[in-house]
């Protein structure tokens, strides 16, 4: 869906933000650019949509150069939430939510009833929040209109610059969750950026890694990242913790699972489900005081993870992601 090959900005005093950027996005995958600040994230970003122009290379999306598409156009065909959100203040949120569909010719009233039906996508009742301004919400709610309002001509493609970042911790897991689930549903192409490589490690279906210079330090799955870091800048960025963000983007399998009749009726505490990655089956476990857990899938019961089966699904997820076959665990 979208293909940059030798990608550069080079700014008139001589700054070098990106350098020389080969990174694609599949249709339908959630790629998360990620690094500290400085390091051409941002930039990448708005290089996509024209907001700022590239120095070198190519910008392809579904196959066509983004440069010899008209800007107003191309960006009209691409949502885009940032962090700032910016909603206009003086119009309701209704009114926020219907800007593009009407931008694009729409009637009023197609345009009110998408606006209705992306609010409530986002978990916002129309008729509760769409009379209210923007200062009269919170900002995770403003968040969320924000992206019903990229949402609002249906495009195939999605830019989010830090749409997180100004939310409270708790509420920004909530966000985090809920876009998730929304692009798994709407199967958006995303591209995001942040700061944050817990983040990065929980949105993303790849992960891209930028140094200082606009250079891309790495580009692959989380689990590839946490596993195999490319070189010592990128073992740094990602933290001793490595191990432990691990648990956040390993799955559970049945095939790691003990058989049932191994804990006695009673002993198991609530059950998780088999799409819990082992960081919230832990959680389980430490929530329940518990040294095993139930695992089921729908209404079927499946097995039982123990501590061996937590080490056995981590080891056989480094396999697949460094093609070892004695992984380091660390």
């Amino acid at each position: 869906m979208i293909k940059l090959t030798g990608v550069g900005k080079t700014y008139a005093d001589g700054t070098v933000a990106v350098r020389e950027l080969d990174l694609d996005v599949a249709t339908g995958e959630m790629v998360v650019l990620v690094g500290p600040s400085g390091c051409g994230k941002s930039t990448t970003l708005k290089m996509i949509n024209r907001l700022i122009e590239p120095t070198a290379g190519r910008i392809e999306i579904d196959g066509r150069d983004v440069t010899s598409s008209d800007p107003v156009e191309l960006r009209r065909g691409i949502g885009y939430v940032i962090q700032q959100i910016g909603l206009f203040p003086h119009q309701r949120i209704i009114e926020n939510a219907m800007a593009v569909p009407l931008l694009l010719g729409e009637s009023k009233r197609t345009a009110r009833e998408r606006a209705a039906e992306l609010l409530t996508m986002v978990g916002l009742d129309p008729e509760q929040h769409g009379h209210r301004f923007p200062h009269q919400l919170s900002g995770g709610q403003r968040q969320r209109v924000g992206v019903a309002r990229a949402l609002a001509a249906d495009p195939p493609v999605l830019l989010m610059d830090e749409p997180f970042g100004a939310v409270d911790p708790i509420v920004r897991v909530r966000l985090q969750e809920e876009f998730r689930r929304l692009q798994r549903d709407l199967g958006k192409t995303v591209v995001m950026v942040t700061h944050d490589i817990d983040e990065a490690v929980l949105m993303g279906d790849r992960v891209a890694v930028f140094a200082e210079g606009g250079r891309l330090a790495q580009y692959g799955t989380p689990a590839e990242l946490l596993a195999r870091p490319a070189d010592d800048f990128v073992a740094d960025f990602v933290g001793a913790e490595k191990g432990l963000r691990r648990l956040s983007v390993v799955s559970l399998s049945e095939e790691h699972l003990e058989p049932l009749g191994m804990v006695k009726g009673g002993e198991l505490g609530a059950a998780i489900d088999l799409d819990s990655t082992l960081e919230q089956a832990l959680a389980a476990m430490l929530r329940d005081d518990r040294s095993t857990i139930g695992v089921k899938s729908g209404a079927r019961f499946v097995g039982v993870l123990t501590p061996a089966g937590v080490h056995a699904a981590l080891r056989s997820a480094l396999r697949d992601a460094t093609g070892s076959e004695s992984p380091d665990l660390r």
